[in-house]
């Protein structure tokens, strides 16, 4: 598995469609993580191979990119003000969670086993 590239019309059919919902309603079937990054951004380009690394070790997350230039108006609805920020969105219906910052494998990996895959030991 890799990461993929998401775009504004991507992200309406995979992962939300902010023109037909008014509440959160993921539209993904599986855990998803949502890189924010930037071709600039020197802690964007740490993060970018660990992230290649979880989405080759997690098959049930879909791990998708973000181009803040190229997707400003998706950046904006998101309020990204600093790079790389992760979303993590659980496929079981619970929010999602924003963190801004390069964050170690280690952490990533927590967040991954602890938010994005127990929905699957709760039910």
């Amino acid at each position: 598995m890799k990461t993929k590239q998401l775009n504004l019309a991507d992200f309406e059919t995979k992962v939300f469609n902010y023109k037909t919902e008014k509440e959160w309603k993921f539209a993904g079937e599986k855990p998803a993580i949502i890189d924010f990054y930037a071709d600039w951004c020197g802690p964007c380009k740490m993060v970018a191979p660990i992230l290649e690394e979880l989405a080759a070790e997690y098959p049930q997350i879909d791990i998708y990119k973000v181009d803040t230039e190229a997707e400003e108006r998706l950046s904006a609805m998101f309020g990204i003000r600093s790079i790389p920020s992760l979303l993590f969105i659980p496929a079981d219906g619970r929010e999602p969670m924003m963190q801004a910052g390069a964050l170690p494998k280690a952490t990533m990996k927590e967040v991954i086993e602890t938010e994005l895959l127990t929905q699957n030991k709760e039910s």
